[in-house]
């Protein structure tokens, strides 16, 4: 069994983004998952930009994404789009690197203008990716991400069942063999989560 695991995409070091991610593992490692969060920001920024996998650190993440068993993909809304941030790491992916994969984006925007990002930018690269399921996205808005002083995350009551329900989906569509909550391999005989 391979970890999950949740990519950040946002360049703000007070990323709304990073802490949905980080909300959004919480939920996982409540239901017995384990995940870890890659924040791409902190991946060294020469290295991305010219594309040099064969740097310790890219050779590092890439690995992680193509071990993982299932992956969520978070971004703000930059242009209509995904940030440029987030492009550049998918890019260094090899092309079947989600395969086999179930993955769950994740976006952040302004405005409710910005929802279709989800399906007409983000959904596209990682089917190209070959990601063996995209469930639904979720899409938040910004306002209702709350930084608290400690640097968790408070969402809005509506915000979090929303994110709690695209989390939940993303578990029940992981692969077979992935983690149960009592920590055995979910071989079809286990008992649900929920």
């Amino acid at each position: 069994m391979n970890p999950l695991l949740a990519l950040s995409g946002s360049p703000s070091p007070v990323s709304r983004t990073a802490l949905l991610v980080e909300h959004a593992i919480a939920r996982l490692s409540a239901t017995g998952y384990d995940a870890e969060h890659l924040a791409i920001r902190d991946l060294p920024a020469g290295e991305l930009l010219a594309g040099r996998t064969e740097a310790p650190e890219l050779r590092t993440a890439v690995g992680r994404v193509t071990a993982a068993d299932g992956l969520i993909v978070a971004t703000p809304v930059y242009k209509a789009s995904y940030s440029g941030l987030l492009k550049s790491f998918l890019d260094l992916l090899p092309q079947a690197a989600l395969s086999g994969k179930t993955v769950l984006p994740l976006v952040t925007g302004g405005s409710l203008a910005h929802v279709l990002a989800i399906d007409y930018a983000l959904r596209p690269v990682l089917a190209a990716l070959d990601a063996r399921h995209v469930v639904n996205g979720c899409f938040l808005l910004d306002s209702s991400i709350e930084r608290r002083p400690d640097g968790t995350a408070r969402l809005a009551p509506e915000a979090e069942l929303r994110l709690f329900g695209a989390v939940d989906a993303f578990v029940d569509s992981l692969p077979l063999g992935t983690a149960a909550l009592d920590g055995t391999a979910f071989d079809g005989t286990a008992t649900s989560l929920r």
